[in-house]
């Protein structure tokens, strides 16, 4: 088959029990693969015993989302791959209007459905809403969600529109594009990493969309739940990681300034809090970036040398931060530049 969904697994049989028959149900024509990261709940031995129609990869270990993905789709063969999170509802008809888009339009490498909250199924979801974006100083917002605010869904973004990243929860991507890309960065481990291929290849010329006709919801949190330390750490790291590779020479100077006080201004407010893990996991982020940027430099230049986009209309060249906390601009449809809705 031309498409083939992969859901990367690690310790989520529960998830797997609950979500992976309607993700059967509902996808006739894609073959459905499940790739797990060396779980050790048994996973493997429900998928075989209860789902005869899955095809399963056993990874020797757990590599991450980023490097999990990497290993497993050397193993499948396909036009398309769909990157499915285990915890995401699907419905009649999910993949077909996905499908359909990128095979009339040349131009693109990705694309994903809007992404509901299945907790509140009227609501976008966190984790990619209806299509991603970032500021001038790498921080990711949607349409349907600028930092914590999380929009009802009342079709003012139910039209098809180009943006900067789709979602890891639910990515249509063409094989060829993620793998000339070089597929995610495997040492960000988790968090970031679609944001940062995705970028990528729009630096390429490549061009990604939100196809709203497609919807799925998605319980987000997975195996690192909003306030863990180690999340906020990862998507320190990494976000500092990928600001660094893919921002053009004549800004990064002034962004990684710019973001070192923004960083540190995050911390204090975190001390504020007396939220001791999070502002220690913001510190050794830090640390850590500045140690390994270095090695990154190699990779750096060859994103810059293969760059045919000078300018990203879907990056937002003014600073989120101020428009959020400052001038109340809490929505999307609020933001007065090209990415307006």
């Amino acid at each position: 088959m031309d498409t083939a969904v992969v859901i990367l697994n690690w310790n989520g049989r529960s998830m797997l029990r609950r979500f992976l028959p309607k993700v059967l149900e509902c996808t006739p024509n894609a073959s459905v693969i499940v790739a797990d990261n060396a779980s050790t709940d048994g996973s493997v031995s429900m998928l075989h015993e209860q789902f005869a129609g899955v095809g399963v990869i056993e990874l020797d270990r757990n590599y991450g989302f980023a490097e999990g993905y990497n290993q497993a789709l050397k193993h499948v063969d396909a036009k398309y791959y769909m990157l499915l999170n285990s915890d995401v509802e699907v419905c009649d008809g999910w993949l077909e209007p996905l499908v359909g888009f990128l095979d009339a339009n040349d131009g693109y490498c990705s694309c994903q459905p809007k992404l509901l909250s299945w907790h509140d199924r009227d609501s976008f979801e966190y984790a990619g809403a209806c299509g991603g974006y970032i500021d001038k100083y790498g921080y990711p917002f949607c349409r349907g969600r600028i930092f914590g605010t999380v929009e009802h869904d009342d079709g003012q973004y139910d039209t098809v529109r180009d943006v900067l990243w789709t979602t890891g929860a639910c990515m249509l991507i063409r094989s060829d594009d993620f793998w000339h890309a070089g597929g995610f960065d495997g040492r960000f481990f988790a968090h970031n990493e679609e944001i940062d291929l995705c970028w990528r290849l729009r630096l390429m010329g490549r061009r990604l969309a939100c196809v709203p006709q497609s919807k799925v919801w998605h319980i987000g949190g997975g195996t690192l739940p909003k306030g863990n330390p180690m999340k906020t750490y990862l998507n320190f790291r990494n976000n500092l990681t990928m600001v660094y590779k893919n921002t053009d020479d004549d800004k990064l100077a002034h962004v990684m300034r710019v973001r070192r006080v923004l960083d540190y201004i995050a911390a204090a407010q975190m001390a504020l809090k007396c939220d001791w893990d999070d502002f220690k996991a913001v510190l050794k982020a830090r640390r850590d970036f500045s140690r390994w940027m270095a090695d990154f430099a190699p990779q750096r230049t060859e994103i810059q040398r293969r760059r045919v986009v000078d300018e990203i209309e879907e990056v937002y060249d003014r600073s989120l931060i101020l428009d959020y906390y400052m001038r109340g601009r809490k929505l999307f449809s609020q933001l007065p530049v090209a990415v307006d809705a």
